[in-house]
C-alpha cells in the first residue's frame, strides 16, 4: 500500500511539472482561471488582518500568492512540483512571496503549530492520498480564528462534464460510485467531491465550515465562441456565475466547490 501511494505522488509530481510552462496563462486576463484568482482573492483578503500571514498550499506558479502579496499580505507559497516553483520565483524578481519546495511525499507541513492566519488549499484535495490528512496538517498551521479556503472539484460537475461530451459510460460509472458506498468521494483521478462530504472532511479536521460557493457554474460548459461573439457576454456571464454561486441546485453544479 506505502508503494502505491508513492508511486501516486511521483505521478502528480510529474503531472504538473508537464503542465508548470503552460501553467501562467489560465490565469491572465482572458484566461480560463482569471475569474477564481479574483475570487479566491477577494474572499481571503477580505477576512485578513493587516499584513497577515499566508499559506498558499499546492501554489502552482505562484499567481495567487503574488497578487495577495502585492495587496500587502506576507505569503508562503509552497508545491511539490519544482518546476511549478522555478516559474513561480522566476515571475517573482523582488521575492514578494517566500517560495517553498514540498517533498512529494510529505506528511507534516514545515511549519510550526498555528503559524499562518489563512491557509489556501485551491485544487489541492483532488491530488492527495489522503484529503482529510491534509487538512489536518492545514487545521494544525492556521492560528486560532484563522480561515481555511477549500477549493475542490465537485464530483456532479464531473458527471455532467463527461456526459455532455459524450462519455457517457463514464458518466454512469462515476453516479453510481459517487450515490453508493462511499459518496464523500468518487474515486475518479483527479479526485472530486459532494459538498456534504467535503464539508465532513472540513469539520473532521476540527475546522467550522463557512457558506459554500459554486466557482465555474457555467463557464465551462459556455462555448467560447458565445462570448467572444459579443462584446458584452463576458460580463453578463461574469455576473451570472456570481448571482448562481451561492443558489444551491446551481452551486452544485460548479466545476469547483469553495
Amino acid at each position: 500500500m506505502a508503494e502505491r501511494a508513492l508511486d501516486h505522488t511521483r505521478q502528480v509530481q510529474l503531472l504538473f511539472d508537464a503542465k508548470a510552462g503552460n501553467w501562467a496563462a489560465k490565469y491572465a486576463p482572458d484566461g480560463r482561471l482569471a475569474r477564481r484568482l479574483t475570487q479566491l482573492a477577494d474572499a481571503i483578503g477580505y477576512l485578513m488582518p493587516t499584513r497577515g500571514r499566508v499559506l498558499d498550499l499546492g501554489c502552482g506558479t505562484g499567481e495567487l500568492a503574488r497578487h495577495l502579496a502585492g495587496a500587502g499580505l506576507r505569503v508562503t507559497g509552497c508545491d511539490i512540483s519544482p518546476s511549478m516553483l522555478g516559474q513561480a520565483a522566476a515571475a517573482d524578481p523582488g521575492a514578494a512571496a517566500e517560495w517553498i519546495q514540498l517533498d512529494p511525499d510529505w506528511r507534516t507541513l514545515p511549519f510550526a503549530t498555528a503559524s499562518f492566519d489563512a491557509v489556501l488549499a485551491a485544487s489541492v484535495l483532488e491530488y492527495v492520498g489522503s484529503p482529510a490528512a491534509v487538512l489536518r496538517e492545514c487545521a494544525r498551521v492556521l492560528r486560532p480564528g484563522g480561515t481555511v479556503s477549500v477549493l475542490a472539484a465537485s464530483v456532479a460537475a464531473a458527471i455532467l462534464h463527461r456526459a455532455v461530451s459524450g462519455r457517457f459510460a463514464d458518466a454512469r460509472a462515476l453516479l453510481d460510485h459517487a450515490a453508493g458506498a462511499n459518496p464523500a468521494a468518487a474515486e475518479v483521478s483527479p479526485r472530486a467531491f459532494t459538498l456534504p462530504g467535503l464539508t465532513a472532511l472540513i469539520e473532521g479536521a476540527g475546522l467550522q465550515p463557512g457558506a459554500a460557493h459554486g466557482v465555474q457554474v457555467f463557464a465551462d460548459l459556455v462555448p467560447s465562441v458565445l462570448v467572444d461573439a459579443d462584446p458584452g457576454a463576458a460580463d453578463t456571464l461574469r455576473s451570472l456565475e456570481t448571482a448562481a454561486a451561492t443558489y444551491p441546485p446551481l452551486r452544485d453544479i460548479a466545476a469547483k466547490l469553495h
